[in-house]
This record gives C-alpha cells, structure tokens and sequence, in this order.
C-alpha cells in the first residue's frame, strides 16, 4: 500500500476515532512523523492513537539504531527484527523472550495489557516446547551442512529423528 501523501510504501496505518466514524490513514515514515507532529502540538485533551504514536516516535531508535536492531536475530527460528516488522508475525514462541524490550509497548500499545488473560487451544498448548526445539534443531542441522560440519550435521539428524518419532 502507498503512502497517501506520496508514493513511498505506507509503513504507518493510523486509525483516528473522532466523532462519529473512524478515519484510516495509509503514511509513509515522513509523512507519519509530520502528521503525527502536528498531532502532537495541537494538545489534544484526551490522548489519541495518533498522540501515543508521536510519543514512540519521539522515544524511538535513530536509524543506526533501528538498522542494529533489524539484524536482531530469534537464536531459536532465525527469524529477524527486521522480518517481523515487514510481515507482522513472528516465527515461533521465544521471539516474545529475543525481541521483549521491542515487543512490550507494541503490545501494551494494542492491547492495553502485556499478559494473555483468557481460554488457550487445548490440543496445541502441550507441543509447542517440541515443536520449537524442532525448529531450532532444524535450523542448526542447515548451519552445520552450510559450515560442511557433517558429523555435528548427522548428530542433529539423528536428534530430529528421535524427535519425529516420539510424536
């Protein structure tokens, strides 16, 4: 999706609940630090989305920073910082551990709370340590064939094995 203002990709998609109907807006990270800005000045009584949106603007990393941070890897999945803010979805369990100082004021952002209250899928919450592990393993086998450690690569294959059977 395009920025509204111009035709870098929309990075920002803001939601304003005023009145009556809610407004989206589609912003590139310019246009979004500007209207944001603007936001921000007019001292708005109660705060708005765009507001809180401001303030983590203020608060947020410089690029250098952020570049750091995008190569931020899960030790588990693999799956980068960088990854997970172009997709939306994270690669298994333990990136709410890898990426937790990023991940708790999104969270608390979205959701108002940082911790799940509520019913769990009963048929998935006891395999999800395995099926991790499995990941993990997974991905080792790949590094190790990569380094052309094969004796540490057939460890990992007999492990997976092991691990396959069982379920």
């Amino acid at each position: 999706m395009k920025c509204q203002q111009c035709e870098k990709p929309a990075t920002f998609h803001i939601t304003e609940l005023v009145g009556d109907a809610p407004q989206e807006l589609h912003l590139c990270e310019d246009h979004a630090r500007h209207y944001l800005h603007q936001a921000d000045e007019l001292e708005a009584p109660a705060p708005t989305l765009a507001g809180m949106l401001a303030q983590q603007l203020k608060l947020s990393q410089t690029a250098q920073e952020l570049a750091r941070l995008d190569k931020q890897a899960c030790p588990v999945c693999g799956i980068t910082f960088y990854d997970f803010r172009q997709e939306g979805r994270l690669g298994c369990p333990h990136d709410y551990v890898s990426f937790e100082e990023e991940l708790q004021p999104l969270i608390v952002n979205i959701h108002g709370e940082n911790s799940h209250v509520g019913k769990r899928p009963k048929r998935v919450a006891h395999g999800t340590d395995k099926r991790t592990e499995l990941i993990r393993l997974r991905r080792e086998l790949e590094e190790a064939v990569g380094r052309e450690n094969y004796e540490r690569a057939s460890e990992l294959r007999d492990q997976i094995q092991n691990y396959e059977i069982d379920e």
